[in-house]
């Protein structure tokens, strides 16, 4: 079986959800408002969503949905309902259903029996008999545990049908804990990390001491069952796709659906260029690989780890240190449409000013710089900055340069930022 391989983006909002289409996703997983495990994104309605899916379909770009919550009995006349909403959405309904939840399995072959069913990382996917008890089930597509190595991934794949689909993530932020099962959010918190609202305490600065030898700092460890540290190094595997796609590995996932429109935008567009670049001759791909790296260093990241791809990460795969991202660029906006003056629609992200310099970043990988020579508010008065946030405006740049919709305006930045 000739595979073809899929880039899977994220998108937290309609907006991004553009932004990962144009810059190259093959397939795009968002949230509803209910019943998926990132409470706190924006996440879509069901009108958002229905205008979402239509701009993919349009693009020839898929959307799987999120219904991946561990469900109580309170959940399932909701969850009905939802899924039957999905099934009947107008003009197009999602490609794709993502489950951790076996009654919502059921449910969903039920009452949306057109739209694909793919099992959640949420489900412990560890092995080939996993996969195969959710293929008699009739998923077609289990997402791998993030705990498996390739070697692991390569022997799923020689046990599962040709027709079963793999799906594994590529980049993003690790979770502490096993399969993503934790209970720090619901202890210091009150907000269930199964129910869609983590908190992310595992991203805060902890010390560990034993009670009764106060001032002693313990080493932390890992057994192979499962991790006991704090605050992960982010994964990229950027310079291991021919091994990825080796392992038999359809799906390739970014994680980050709570990350901004640059985020997304620079990581797809990477990506996407990687896999055209490796697909077109192995030596392409090798050659730019400085370019792929920089781009990723570009966006916010907690510095980069393998995960457990090639064995039991070390402590190499941590941070002990600090609880600081790296930053290379802010994000100031998306590009709109050019009004009758020639000068483009933006809503404002952050906040820049006439005669500064800038970075505009195209879905094609091209990026240019450029002088920002003039700015002007909604009713046409010229102004000398944006300092409101989401604030409306049209701005023009040096030597009449031309833009298109969709690119992305950003600054290049130095400095770490601490973690929420």
């Amino acid at each position: 079986m000739n595979r073809k391989v899929e880039l899977l983006v994220p998108a937290s909002s309609l907006e991004v959800l553009k932004i990962a289409v144009i810059y190259g996703a093959d397939a795009v997983y968002i949230g509803g408002e209910a019943f998926g495990l990132r409470a706190k994104a924006k996440n879509f309605t069901m009108e958002e969503m229905a205008e979402g899916i239509a701009f993919a379909h349009a693009h020839n770009v898929k959307v799987h949905v999120t219904a991946n919550i561990l469900a109580h009995n309170y959940d399932l006349e909701g969850v009905r309902q939802y899924l039957t909403e999905l099934e009947n959405m107008k003009p197009d309904r999602p490609d794709a259903l993502i489950i951790a939840d076996p009654a919502i399995f059921m449910i969903a072959g039920e009452v949306a029996p057109h739209i694909e069913r793919h099992i959640s990382t949420q489900a412990n996917n560890t092995n080939y008999e996993t996969y195969l008890f959710w293929h008699k089930l009739g998923a077609d597509r289990v997402v791998a545990a993030r705990e498996l190595s390739l070697k692991e991934i390569k022997e799923i794949r020689a046990h599962i049908p040709e027709e079963m689909e793999i799906e594994s993530f590529i980049h993003g932020a690790m979770c502490i804990s096993y399969s993503g099962r934790c209970l720090l959010s619901n202890y210091f918190t009150g907000r269930d990390a199964n129910k869609g609202a983590c908190t992310h305490p595992c991203r805060w600065k902890y010390s560990v001491v034993e009670e009764k030898r106060p001032g002693e700092y313990l080493p932390v460890y890992e057994n192979e069952r499962g991790t006991f540290i704090f605050n992960s190094k982010d994964l990229c595997m950027i310079e291991h796709i021919p091994d990825m796609i080796d392992a038999g590995i359809d799906s390739f996932k970014i994680e980050g659906r709570m990350k901004t429109a640059l985020y997304v935008a620079t990581v797809a567009r990477t990506y996407r260029k990687a896999f055209d670049d490796f697909f077109a001759s192995r030596e392409q791909y090798e050659a730019n690989m400085d370019w792929y790296r920089e781009q990723i260093r570009s966006c916010t990241y907690r510095q980069f780890t393998t995960g457990f791809f090639y064995g039991k990460p070390s402590e190499d795969a941590q941070i002990y240190d600090n609880n600081t991202y790296e930053q290379g660029y802010t994000y100031l906006g998306i590009v709109g449409k050019r009004n009758a003056d020639g000068l483009y629609r933006m809503e404002q992200r952050n906040k820049f000013s006439v005669g500064e310099q800038i970075e505009i970043m195209k879905p094609n990988g091209e990026n240019q710089i450029a002088t920002v020579t003039a700015m002007r508010d909604e009713d046409g008065l010229p102004i000398e900055s944006c300092p409101h946030s989401k604030q409306i405006f049209f701005v023009e740049l040096d030597n009449g340069r031309t833009l298109d919709e969709y690119d992305i305006l950003r600054r290049r930045e130095n400095h770490p930022i601490a973690l929420d």
